[in-house]
């Protein structure tokens, strides 16, 4: 967690988008911890608190953006190919593909707030073929709420004196 936190003190913006970008994508990057740590550094005057809320949003829709094309342009041949050791049968595909027409869009905006689950909704609305524009409407208004939230709580925390609440 210290090289994270040196990175984003060295590269400020730059780092916040890198690291949601390539945390959305699915490498092992802690991004609620990112984000408040982000919001202390607001309240701390290091980074202002609309400019990381912007570059965050930014960072995640990438990386939102990213495995979605993925999901729609490598994931039916691959799960396909590589199903069976997930013990995903064309039938059961073809029952998952159902249920994220029906359900999943939904799952994209409230999956931000469950690791593991926002990086494969959006590889799964990729493989289902929700149509892109309402993907990412439904990523982006999760996005902000998401990276708001977060960044909000770590100003806060940063507000704290904590000398006088001794």
């Amino acid at each position: 967690m210290e090289n994270l936190q040196e990175f984003i003190t060295q590269y400020g913006y730059i780092a916040i988008f890198l690291l949601l970008s390539l945390g959305i994508i699915g490498l092992p990057i802690p991004d609620e911890v990112l984000m408040t740590f982000v919001g202390y550094l607001c309240s701390q005057g290091v980074l202002l608190y609309s400019v990381a809320v912007l570059v965050a949003f930014l960072g995640a829709m990438f990386g939102m953006s990213f495995s979605y094309f993925v999901g729609k342009k490598l994931g039916k041949p691959l799960l396909w190919k590589y199903g069976k050791w997930l013990k995903l049968t064309p039938k059961r595909l073809a029952k998952v593909e159902g249920w994220f027409q029906k359900y999943g869009i939904w799952t994209v905006v409230f999956g931000y707030y469950v690791p593991g689950v926002r990086h494969l909704t959006c590889y799964l609305a990729g493989v289902t073929g929700i149509e892109t524009r309402k993907y990412l409407l439904f990523a982006g208004f999760g996005a902000i709420i998401w990276c708001t939230v977060f960044i909000t709580v770590g100003y806060y925390i940063g507000t704290i004196d904590f000398m006088k609440a001794r």
